[in-house]
């Protein structure tokens, strides 16, 4: 059962109210042209999935990595090639080498993991529109069609008949909720507390539930499928880039160091060998401030990738000076047109702010922060 549960278009929360009063003003245009003036920035859009908004009572997967409704995402891009300037990243990497200007209200397009409503859903829409856009993909579940270990996870848990959750290395162990919001939440709490151990412990856990509560991801269902090697060649065909995600989605800086080093040239080279050579384009995992560091950019740029992105919020003013850590702003679910067109025109007032997860002695160590 799918409802479409924002479809009205209203907005919501104070975001979304006041992105509506300024979108239905008339003023956004006049506010654009003059900031475009002011400040040429580079904003990137970061989306994960685009599906008709589900029931959460019966969906069985992850609410928040759904980032719009087909109709809305359309509407997104529209809004997008006739106001603002769509930009591949390929054409970010080659004015950073030559030190060339970007153009004004230049906007890049991004999107993460590699779920396959990517191909079915977002896919069609930039080739109707000619939207550039980039699409990061973790190889190792292209490889394998094995749902993302995070959403997975959020699966077994509104899923699971154990009648209690024992997980000493979170310092959790109760009784599990009996309704689906309580497991949402209780969700959410493990993703957040979980993505504090290192990376390797992080796929132990997940590993010893799916055994536990006999829940394999080998027999998972239609709903969390990536994409295939085919559905990519197609889409790079069409003009399309596709970027890296790492192998299997695991936080970089949570990795050992060779681990991570060897996870990062793999994926390059998986990609090169499936797609071709390509511009090297790269999307940290997860993203945030605890995801990446200086030793994964230097690893990053050693295996010849030519950009990164993160996923701490924000708009690059120079571009070069965090090319291995470009900021990027989220789309969610609850964005209406408004908050989306104000969070473009105004993103420092309208896009979320993004919150440290580290203590300070990790945050000074840091390539790049909020």
């Amino acid at each position: 059962m799918v409802t479409d549960m924002e479809g009205d278009g209203r907005g919501v929360g104070l975001r979304g109210r006041l992105g509506d009063l300024c979108y239905s003003s008339g003023l956004l245009h006049s506010l654009q042209r003059l900031r475009a003036w002011l400040q040429k920035d580079l904003r990137i859009l970061a989306y994960h999935r685009v599906m008709p908004v589900p029931d959460p009572a019966t969906y069985a997967f992850d609410m928040e990595l759904i980032s719009t409704s087909p109709e809305r995402f359309r509407e997104q891009m529209l809004l997008l090639k006739q106001r603002f300037q769509p930009i591949r990243l390929t054409d970010v990497a080659a004015a950073l080498v030559n030190g060339d200007p970007l153009p004004p209200d230049a906007v890049a397009v991004t999107f993460d993991d590699g779920y396959d409503d990517n191909y079915r859903i977002a896919y069609p829409i930039l080739a109707e529109l000619g939207i550039p856009a980039t699409f990061f993909v973790s190889t190792g579940h292209i490889d394998t069609g094995r749902p993302f270990a995070y959403d997975w996870l959020v699966h077994m848990l509104l899923r699971t008949g154990s009648p209690s959750l024992r997980l000493p290395e979170l310092g959790i162990d109760i009784a599990m909720p009996a309704t689906r919001q309580a497991r949402r939440a209780l969700a959410g709490r493990v993703l957040m507390k979980m993505k504090h151990l290192g990376a390797l412990e992080q796929s132990a856990l997940i590993a010893r539930l799916e055994d536990e509560w006999r829940m394999p991801s080998s027999q998972a269902p239609d709903e969390c499928r990536p994409m295939t090697w085919t559905q990519l060649r197609e889409m790079r065909a069409a003009g399309l880039e596709i970027g890296s995600h790492g192998v299997h989605h695991r936080m970089f800086s949570k990795l050992p160091h060779e681990e991570m080093t060897r996870e990062i040239r793999q994926s390059k080279a998986s990609l090169d060998r499936e797609l071709g050579r390509m511009t090297g384009l790269m999307s940290y995992p997860v993203g945030g401030d605890r995801a990446f560091d200086t030793g994964v950019i230097n690893a990053t740029r050693d295996a010849g990738f030519d950009l990164a992105c993160c996923y701490i919020c924000g708009t690059n003013p120079d571009p070069a000076a965090n090319r291995y850590a470009l900021y990027r702003l989220p789309v969610e679910r609850m964005m209406g047109m408004g908050w989306f067109a104000t969070m473009l025109t105004l993103p420092s007032l309208m896009s979320y702010q993004t919150v440290s997860r580290e203590p300070p002695a990790r945050q000074s160590e840091a390539a790049c922060t909020p």
